[in-house]
């Protein structure tokens, strides 16, 4: 940072830390993105990040950054929110268009009702059933302590291991090359872990609870 850079990318947090101690100056920008931008500005973000570009940008100045704002959902509210750093004439490009449900037509789905404390024992056997014993599954839960004591269940039969925000970065990525190698068959992880992931031929993936 001290000898100049050409590209940040940070979480909001870190980067407001930075310029709070002086160690970041924004007010040059030429180019802000915005990634999965419906969290970015949702409640818990959102003051952060008006903090953040408040130097980059100037009301009505025709030197205000370029900005681009991804995310797999735009509701209402996120165009309403980004209007405010967007110019008159921003384009919007809609990759979905009308197939709000785009899902692929090979993709078998399946809901399967069972008690909590069942649900070990329940996992064991659909992963048998439709992982077999080679193939690889990934399965989400809520919290960290559920995906834990998933992992460390002797009902599940296969070898598992849990990933979640409290698993040291370095961890972390021994046991994501650990699951693409076949050491393990069984990655349990938070869907918080598991955004951005790249993991290539997985059969199957189990979601605990229905999603929020």
């Amino acid at each position: 940072l001290k000898s100049g850079i050409d590209i940040l990318v940070g979480t909001p947090g870190r980067i407001k830390d930075h310029i709070q101690n002086s160690k970041l100056e924004l007010s040059n920008v030429k180019h802000v993105v915005l990634d999965e931008v419906d969290h970015m500005l949702d409640m818990g973000f959102a003051e952060q990040v008006e903090e953040i570009l408040g130097s980059s940008y100037k009301k009505g100045s025709e030197n205000n950054p370029q900005t681009l704002l991804f995310s797999a959902t735009c509701p209402r509210w996120v165009y309403d929110v980004a209007k405010k750093y967007m110019r008159d004439e921003y384009e919007q490009i809609d990759l979905i268009g009308k197939k709000t449900q785009r899902t692929a037509t090979t993709v078998e789905h399946l809901a399967i009702q069972c008690r909590s404390s069942q649900r070990a024992g329940v996992l064991g056997d659909i992963i048998q059933v439709y992982s077999g014993s080679r193939g690889r599954t990934i399965v989400f839960c809520e919290t960290k302590r559920e995906a834990n004591e998933l992992a460390m269940n002797a009902s599940l039969k296969q070898d598992a291991q849990s990933l979640h925000g409290d698993i040291p970065q370095k961890q972390r990525e021994i046991t994501l090359k650990g699951f693409r190698n076949g050491v393990f068959e069984v990655l349990i992880a938070t869907n918080v872990a598991a955004r951005g992931l790249d993991i290539p031929e997985v059969d199957l993936v189990i979601q605990c609870s229905p999603p929020k």
